[in-house]
């Protein structure tokens, strides 16, 4: 079995319902001890969740969506409401976009190899100069404050009530060794907002 399974998108050519029986069958089966959502809308998180109340099926625990310093809307505003209604956790991925908080890169110094440069949806997602601008200050920031800056992004979105874990995309030792520093950081709500 596995602690939990994600439905990957919803598909919008299969009913919900549909969806929400499979999911918790998997459950029920003992295939999973959970099943969760990623890359849903909070609309279709809630629907999913009403479905499996009104069948006495298992429900959705989490959400599994991108968040980082550049993408906040959806963690931020959009599930709001369903952390505390629902009980709803998130997984995160992506919490150094792709690379680009982790203080190799800058204005003049962009990548020539790494997701940034291998993946087009990241290259259209973050290839603009404001993007690198951002990243070069966060740099600055996160070492004026004596951290590493795939440490101190790790903990911003660590230190959000609602995420119950980030998922680390490390290629090599030190880059693992960065991210898990973030464990230690306590950051305050004053920190995070600055």
């Amino acid at each position: 079995y596995v602690d939990l399974v994600f439905c990957h998108r919803a598909d919008p050519d299969t009913p919900l319902e549909e969806t929400v029986f499979a999911m918790s069958d998997i459950v029920a089966s003992g295939k999973a001890h959970y099943w969760g959502t990623s890359e849903w809308t909070a609309a279709e998180i809630a629907a999913a969740w009403h479905v499996a109340d009104r069948h006495h099926l298992h429900k959705p625990v989490m959400e599994q969506p991108q968040y980082n310093l550049f993408h906040r809307e959806r963690v931020e505003k959009e599930y709001a409401r369903l952390y505390e209604d629902l009980g709803l956790g998130t997984t995160i991925w992506s919490p150094l976009a792709s690379g680009l908080l982790t203080g190799k890169y800058g204005v003049g110094q962009r990548p020539e190899s790494g997701r940034l440069v291998e993946n087009a949806m990241y290259q259209k997602r973050y290839g603009d100069d404001l993007h690198y601008i951002v990243a070069e200050r966060f740099t600055e920031y996160a070492r004026t404050h004596g951290h590493h800056p795939a440490t101190l992004a790790v903990a911003w979105v660590m230190s959000h009530p609602a995420v119950t874990a980030p998922i680390i995309g490390a290629r090599n030792l030190a880059q693992l060794e960065a991210s898990l520093a973030a464990a230690d950081i306590e950051m305050t709500p004053a920190w995070r907002a600055e």
